[in-house]
């Protein structure tokens, strides 16, 4: 048996819960979780928005680090006592998380068994949509929500790849940390309208955007000619009104992507991409942002200050 967080239990703190040993597939690898990194993600699925897709784990978790404990019989990649990342459909809330090979990889030389467990998540969805994107070195790169796991991580992607780096956050301080991480610019979005800066910067040829609706007009707007905007995310709504006009006379493109719920060998191309590109910058130039840790049981209390909107970078859990 295994101990579990699971959605209902995150939701109301009803606490942890015992559930069977997750089953063991020929190509899977079992870890014993160090930690599993706390996404927005899991507070929608929590709230009854975000169901798992179809065969996952009906508990939370998007991303683990810890230690392969056993082996499926035609795994080849990893062995007992590899210390791994893993990137999950679910179930990271747990001690103990089956996962296929594919989706699994080394803890980077240098980051912490820890540190690592804020880091599969946000590289495969920022590489991925840098991809989507088309992004190359020496464009100008707008990334909102530069204080999120997600943003603070595509900063420092952005900015080793060759990129001009402008991200928004809320709040001074908070913009002049995303600075700190590598953007040229850190835009207080409380205080500055960012379709300003953007303007005078010659426009983004490529925006990450995690606030949905609220902001369409406005990231058009600041569009650069041929640019594309990519919507990773819906926190201020889900619909809008598009101006098709303005789309055509900048040749722009609007992106809408997720990754929990791509197929196998969708995300598996990922993962391999993520192993190329990305882990060679780390520690050294890309690191996951650790705000801070809780306890497993807390996890409640991890979706509390996630959401209150003080967090900057990754809360963890530590079963």
């Amino acid at each position: 048996m295994f101990s579990t967080l699971g959605t209902a239990a995150a939701h109301d703190d009803a606490g942890l819960a015992e559930r069977p040993d997750p089953a063991l597939g020929e190509h899977d690898v079992l870890i014993r979780v160090a930690a599993a990194g706390v996404n927005r993600a899991d507070l929608l699925q929590a709230a009854g928005h975000y169901p798992p897709p179809a065969g996952a784990p009906d508990h939370l978790g998007l991303e683990v680090s810890g230690t392969v404990v056993a082996t499926g019989a035609a795994t080849h990649s990893h062995r007992v006592g590899d210390e791994v990342v893993a990137l999950l459909a679910g179930g990271g809330y747990a001690d103990t998380v089956a996962v296929h090979e594919d989706l699994v990889l080394p803890v980077p030389a240098g980051l912490g068994l820890v540190e690592a467990g804020g880091l599969m998540e946000a590289a495969c969805t920022v590489w991925s949509n840098f991809r989507a994107a088309d992004a190359v070195a020496g464009q100008t790169l707008l990334v909102h929500g530069g204080s999120g796991g997600v943003g603070s991580l595509a900063i420092q992607m952005g900015a080793a790849m060759g990129m001009r780096v402008f991200a928004t956050a809320g709040g001074a301080a908070r913009a002049a940390r995303c600075e700190e991480f590598g953007a040229a610019r850190g835009i207080d979005h409380r205080e500055e309208d960012f379709v300003d800066v953007m303007r005078e910067a010659g426009g983004a040829d490529v925006t990450l955007d995690v606030v949905g609706a609220a902001y369409l007009s406005r990231n058009l707007a600041a569009v650069a000619p041929g640019g594309a905007l990519v919507v990773i995310g819906m926190q201020k709504g889900a619909k809008a009104e598009l101006d098709l006009g303005r789309l055509l006379a900048k040749r722009a493109r609007i992106i809408g992507t997720t990754l929990r719920a791509r197929p196998h060998a969708e995300k598996a191309a990922i993962v391999a991409g993520v192993a190329r590109d990305v882990w060679p910058l780390v520690p050294g130039r890309v690191s996951p942002v650790v705000h801070g840790t809780y306890p497993l049981a807390d996890a409640s209390a991890a979706h509390s200050a996630l959401a209150e909107g003080g967090v900057f970078g990754k809360l963890l859990l530590l079963p």
